[in-house]
C-alpha cells in the first residue's frame, strides 16, 4: 500500500505505463503520461514559489487536466483545494479566502459557463493587479486557455516558467494533501484537512472491498471537487493502477453509453445516479460489462442494480468528508443479501462504535445510535476552526459522524440515516431512508424522498414526494394505500405528492436531492407555510 499519493502514481506508472489512467470528455492519458505531465505542473508550481504546505486551488471539471493538476500539486508538497464549479462567485471567493489559497488554476470555460467572467466577479482586480483586497493571500492566478486577464497567466506560460526548475523532496505520508469543503447542505461549509495517508489508505481498502483487479475500467462521475471523486476515483485509480472513466456532467444516458463503449467493469454512485441509469430509455437489462463497484444506495435500488444491471458484486459503502471519506463497506465476496441489505464491515484498523448521541455511551448491538469512528481515516481537523474540530471530535479521538446506524452481533453495521434528518413523530424516531425504501418498492415508483414537516400535535410528521417510473401513472392515494400495511402508522407519510421529477429543486453537484430546498418547497406545496404562486 503506497504511503503517499505521489508514490501511488509513480508505482502505477512503473507497473503499467501504457495502461490508460483516465478517459473522459474525448481525452485519454496513460499512467506514464499522467506521471510526466504532473511533474511539469509540479515544476511550474515550484518556480512560482509554491512550497510544501501552501494551498493551491483548482477550478475545473472532471477531466484529464484535473488529474494532472492534482497530482502536480501534491507532488510539490502543496495542499490541493478543489473548488466546486457549481458555486456562485461569492461562494467561490469565500472558499478561496477561508482556505488561504495562494494560487488558483482555473479553466477558461466549462459547460457553457464563462469562468473568466466568474473570475472577474470572484477577484475584481484580475485585470490590473494581484492580490486583491478581497483575497489578500491569492497572489497568482493561472487560466487554462489561450488568453488570461492582465494580472494572470495562461497555463502555457505557467508551464514554460518551470521547465528548468528542480523538484523539492517528496511529501511525507502525514502531510496534508487536500482541503475538502463539506457540502454545507445543513450548515456553513467547513474546510476538512486530509493527509496523503488518509486518502491512499482509504482508496486501497475500498478497492480491495470492491475486488479491483488488473484490467478493470472504473466509471466514476462523482465530482472530483468532492472527496468521493478525489479519494475514491482519482486516488483509487492510481493506488490500484486501473483505468478511471469519467465525464463533466452525469446523465443516465451518457453513463450507459460510456459503460458500453469503454467496457467498464466497475462503477459508483448514489440513489439518484443509479436510478437515472436504470430509468433511462436507453437501459437494456443484463447487457453490460459491469461486474460491480461501490454504491451509497438503499436496499431496494441495490437489489435492482444486482438483478437488472447484472452488477452482482456491487458493494455498499458509507462515509463522510471528515473520514477520507469511506469508513466501511461490504465486500464483493459477501452473501448477496447482506450486500443488498447494506450490511458493512469497518475497514481494518478502524474502531467503529454505535453510541447514544446525547450521552456518548455505546448502545447495545441491534440498537440504533450515532456512528462514531476512530483511526487512520479521521481528518486532521477543520482548517482555521479549532472550535468546530473540538465539537466534532471526542476527548478519546472518536469522530462524531452525525449519522445513525445499527450494529449486528457479528460487528457489521448498516447506515440508518442522517441524525439531523431523523423525523421525530411524537415520541418515535423515523429514519427517512426506511420509508423511502418501502415507497421505492411500489411497482410504479422510481424514486422517493421523505422528510420532516411540522405538525401542531406531533411536532413533526413524514412528508414525501414520489416520482413514477417511465410510462406509469399513479396517484398519492394509491401509493399511501399500498404503503399503509407495510409501514408502522407513525412512519406513514401524512403528506405525499406525485411529481414528474426532482427538477423542482434541482440536484446537487453530486446528483443528490437537496432536502433542505425540498422541505421549503413542500411547506408551500402542502400549505404549511407561504402559499405557492402560479403564473
Amino acid at each position: 500500500m503506497p504511503a503517499t499519493i505521489c508514490e501511488a502514481l509513480e508505482r502505477a506508472a512503473a507497473m503499467r505505463p501504457e495502461t490508460e489512467a483516465l478517459v473522459g470528455n474525448g481525452e485519454r492519458i496513460s499512467f506514464k503520461r499522467l506521471y510526466e505531465k504532473s511533474f511539469g505542473v509540479a515544476r511550474a508550481l515550484a518556480a512560482a514559489g509554491i512550497e510544501r504546505g501552501d494551498h493551491v486551488a483548482i477550478c475545473a471539471g472532471n477531466s484529464v487536466e484535473w488529474a494532472i493538476l492534482f497530482h502536480g500539486i501534491v507532488r510539490v508538497g502543496a495542499v490541493c483545494v478543489p473548488v466546486n464549479t457549481r458555486l456562485t462567485p461569492d461562494e467561490i471567493r469565500m472558499q478561496l479566502e477561508r482556505a488561504d489559497a495562494r494560487l488558483l488554476i482555473t479553466v477558461e470555460s466549462l459547460l457553457r459557463i464563462d469562468f473568466v467572467a466568474v473570475l472577474r466577479e470572484v477577484c475584481p482586480t484580475v485585470d490590473t493587479v494581484l492580490p486583491s483586497p478581497e483575497l489578500p493571500r491569492l497572489t497568482d492566478v493561472v487560466v487554462i486557455g489561450e488568453e488570461a486577464p492582465a494580472a494572470c497567466r495562461t497555463f502555457a506560460d505557467f508551464l514554460a516558467a518551470g521547465e528548468r526548475t528542480e523538484l523539492p523532496p517528496r511529501p511525507a505520508s502525514d502531510d496534508v494533501a487536500l482541503i475538502q469543503f463539506t457540502s454545507g447542505s445543513t450548515s456553513f461549509p467547513k474546510a476538512v484537512l486530509l493527509t496523503h495517508a488518509n486518502m491512499t489508505t482509504d482508496a486501497y481498502f475500498l478497492g480491495k472491498r470492491m475486488g479491483v483487479r488488473e484490467g478493470d475500467r472504473y466509471l466514476s462521475a462523482r465530482p472530483f471537487f468532492h472527496v468521493a471523486g478525489s479519494t475514491l476515483a482519482v486516488v483509487l485509480s492510481a493506488v490500484h493502477a486501473v483505468t478511471l472513466v469519467t465525464m463533466y456532467r452525469f446523465t443516465g444516458e451518457e453513463a450507459l453509453k460510456l459503460i458500453r463503449e469503454e467496457h467498464c467493469t466497475l462503477t459508483s454512485g448514489n440513489d439518484t445516479m443509479y436510478l437515472m441509469m436504470l430509468g433511462s430509455p436507453d437501459f437494456q437489462p443484463l447487457s453490460y460489462t459491469l461486474r460491480g463497484g461501490w454504491a451509497a444506495i438503499s436496499p431496494a435500488i441495490m437489489r435492482r442494480t444486482v438483478e437488472e444491471f447484472g452488477a452482482a458484486q456491487t458493494v455498499t459503502g458509507y462515509g463522510l468528508s471528515e473520514a477520507s471519506p469511506n469508513i466501511m463497506a461490504s465486500d464483493h465476496g459477501d452473501p448477496v443479501e447482506d450486500r443488498i441489505g447494506g450490511w458493512m464491515r469497518p475497514h481494518p484498523g478502524l474502531d467503529v462504535r454505535i453510541c447514544d448521541p446525547a450521552t456518548g455511551a455505546e448502545v447495545a448491538r441491534g440498537q440504533k445510535g450515532e456512528i462514531r469512528v476512530r483511526g487512520w481515516c479521521v481528518m486532521k481537523g477543520y482548517y482555521r476552526d479549532e472550535a468546530a474540530t473540538r465539537e466534532t471530535m471526542t476527548a478519546d479521538g472518536f469522530l462524531k459522524t452525525g449519522d445513525m446506524g445499527v450494529m449486528r452481533e457479528d460487528g457489521r453495521v448498516a447506515f440508518v440515516g442522517r441524525l439531523k434528518e431523523i423525523i421525530r413523530v411524537g415520541g418515535e424516531n423515523v429514519a427517512p431512508a426506511d420509508v423511502e425504501d418501502v415507497l421505492i418498492g411500489h411497482p410504479k415508483i422510481r424514486q422517493a424522498q421523505v422528510f420532516a414537516l411540522p405538525d401542531p400535535r406531533l411536532i413533526e410528521v413524514p412528508g414525501a414526494y414520489v416520482v413514477p417510473r417511465e410510462g406509469e401513472t399513479v396517484t398519492a392515494d394509491e401509493v399511501l394505500a399500498w404503503a399503509k400495511p407495510r409501514l408502522a402508522g407513525f412512519k406513514l407519510p401524512k403528506y405525499l405528492a406525485v411529481i414528474d421529477s426532482f427538477d423542482i429543486v434541482g440536484l446537487t453537484a453530486s446528483s443528490k436531492v437537496p432536502k433542505r430546498l425540498l422541505i421549503t418547497h413542500a411547506m408551500r406545496h402542502f400549505g404549511l407555510g407561504e402559499k405557492e404562486t402560479t403564473s
